[in-house]
This record gives C-alpha cells, sequence and structure tokens, in this order.
C-alpha cells in the first residue's frame, strides 16, 4: 500500500484512473491477486491474515469498501458461504470472480468422515451422538454449511493457484486493457517463483510419504495429494466440527494399533484434542495452518504460508 500511495504522488492521477477497485475474501486470495495486481494498484481484504474463511461478521468499513470494488476474486460460496448474499446486496454491479469456479484444475472430492476416520466404528457415533455435540461445535465458531459437491481448500495446491493466477490476470485485464500486459506479465513471474517453490518443496516432503498421521480436521488435503502425504484419520471432518466421544475413542484405538507419528492440530479444531489423543503415546504434536494466521498480509504471504505448512509437517513427521 505504501508503495502505492507514493506511485500516486509522483505519477498523474490518469495514470490509476483505469485500475479497478478490487476486492478479495481472504489472505491467500489478496496475496495471490496482490501478486497480479504489482505496482498497478493494491487490492483490498475483507478478512484480515488468519480470520476463519468459513465464518465472520462483517464490519460497517468492509460493507463500504465492498461496495466500491469494480471487481471480487473470493474463493467461492462452498468456503466463504456469508458472502455469497453479500456479493449481490453491497456490490451488484461489480465483476465477480469465484475461483473454484475456474476450470483447468482437478477437483478433490469431500472425503466421508466415517470412512476416513473410523470406519468401524461407524454405528457407535449415530446421530443422537452428532446433536449432543453441536452446542460444542457451536461454541468453537463454526455454523454447520454445505461445502458443495467437492473439497473447497484447494489453494493448498500451489499447482492449482497457478492456474488461478492466470485467471485474475485475464480478469483484471479485461477491466483494464491498457494494463493487460502488465498483469500478464505479474501473474507469469508469480508462477514461475511457484513453479520453484513447487520442486523445494516436494523435495522437502518427499522423505515423509507413507508415514501415519492425523489431521486436527479434513482441511488440508490438497497439499496433501500433491506432496504424497496420506493422513491416516482426522480428528473432525471438513467442517472442524467437535469431535464426540465415540470419534475421540476411535482414534485413541488407532493411536494404539497403527504407527501413528504425528497428530496435528490447528486453530480451527484447537489444540487440546491432539493432546486428549496422543496421551500415552511416543507421538509428536503441532499446530499447522493453512490461511496464513500470523503472517504479514500481501503480496509474500502466500509463498510463506506453504513454506511454513512444509516445515510443520516435516518437523511433526520427520521429529525435527
Amino acid at each position: 500500500m505504501i508503495r502505492f500511495l507514493s506511485l500516486c504522488a509522483l505519477a498523474p492521477t490518469a495514470v490509476f484512473a483505469q485500475v479497478p477497485q478490487v476486492m478479495t475474501d481472504f489472505a491467500p486470495v489478496h496475496s495471490l491477486t496482490a501478486q497480479v495486481m504489482g505496482d498497478l494498484g493494491a487490492p483490498d481484504v475483507l478478512l484480515p491474515a488468519g480470520a476463519d474463511p468459513h465464518d465472520y461478521a462483517m464490519r460497517p468499513s468492509d460493507a463500504a469498501k465492498l461496495g466500491a470494488a469494480d471487481l471480487v476474486f473470493w474463493t467461492g460460496p462452498s468456503l466463504t458461504p456469508w458472502l455469497s448474499d453479500l456479493l449481490d446486496t453491497l456490490a451488484p454491479s461489480a465483476a465477480q470472480v469465484a475461483l473454484l469456479d475456474v476450470t483447468g484444475w482437478d477437483r478433490l472430492p469431500i472425503r466421508d468422515i466415517q470412512q476416513f476416520i473410523m470406519p468401524a466404528a461407524e454405528d457407535d457415533h449415530g446421530h443422537d451422538d452428532h446433536d449432543d455435540h453441536k452446542d460444542d461445535h457451536d461454541d468453537h465458531g463454526h455454523d454447520d454449511h454445505d461445502h458443495g459437491d467437492f473439497d473447497p481448500h484447494a489453494w493448498l495446491d500451489p499447482t492449482v493457484v497457478q492456474v488461478w493466477l492466470a485467471a485474475i490476470a485475464d480478469q483484471l485485464g479485461t477491466a483494464d486493457p491498457d494494463n493487460a500486459a502488465t498483469y500478464t506479465a505479474n501473474a507469469d513471474a508469480a508462477i514461475a517463483r511457484l513453479t520453484a517453490l513447487d520442486a523445494e518443496l516436494a523435495a522437502q516432503l518427499a522423505p515423509f510419504a507413507g508415514l501415519a498421521y492425523i489431521l486436527p480436521h479434513d482441511g488440508y488435503q490438497y497439499f496433501e495429494a500433491r506432496y504424497g502425504l496420506s493422513a491416516a484419520g482426522a480428528i473432525a471432518g471438513i467442517d472442524a466440527r467437535t469431535p464426540g466421544p465415540a470419534q475421540v475413542a476411535s482414534l485413541r484405538d488407532q493411536m494404539a494399533d497403527s504407527n501413528i507419528v504425528c497428530v496435528l492440530s490447528d486453530a480451527e479444531i484447537g489444540d487440546r484434542w491432539a493432546t486428549v489423543v496422543t496421551e500415552g503415546t511416543g507421538a509428536r504434536t503441532a499446530q499447522i495452518d493453512g490461511v496464513g494466521a500470523g503472517l504479514d498480509g500481501g503480496q509474500a504471504l502466500y509463498e510463506a504460508l506453504l513454506r511454513r505448512l512444509a516445515d510443520d509437517f516435516a518437523a511433526c513427521l520427520g521429529g525435527a
């Protein structure tokens, strides 16, 4: 933002008159969009880095920014259902690009929570137990919503993001034809950086293929699939719903019967369940993050997010 303001001060206002006002939904998408816009402008973001994209309370200042947007890049209603109606109400004239709707990448199906976590205990975890723990889930800040027909956490695969970067550049170029070549060049540079980073992370994580671990919630499938990792289970499903007693008991049994070396936690599910599941075992624990918590927002956030995620997986799986 400082760079953009200083450029505005030095250059005629007309130079930037064609650059659209851009809004993004959360930190990873903001980072990608900022990379494509480069020095031409700075996109706004609704959610601060680390905020849970599933649930958010819109502030008046956010509503004003959204209403002023010419162009909105967002993940899509399966991840941020609260934003869908707001876009139609507050930004009806803005062009909207749901990145999950962009073609050219492979969508992963949502994994069945019963089969993924505890196939043997499915009969013990009926609707009554699920309902008994709904209040715990609600207290944790996650409203139950339909994630759609596929897993929406696709930004955790950098090859998917390369497709999105090209789509962002295309849309910005359509809105601002005079700067289309710059948007394309910026996207190409970002794609080249991600190609190098992808190879680096693949080499870093290759030694851990086949090691058994448990996820906090089933929101990291794209990262796992890209780098040859495969969870043996998860404390919670894709909606990060608080686990019930039968589910925790099944995980405890799995810890005893399987060679689980690592149980991960994150902000969505909390770390107390990793402590419960690993009690009395030799498994390591670590906290992971897929949205950029604690990182500085902006162009560098996305690559920093992936590097930190790979480092945390490697440390927990490898014991470093």
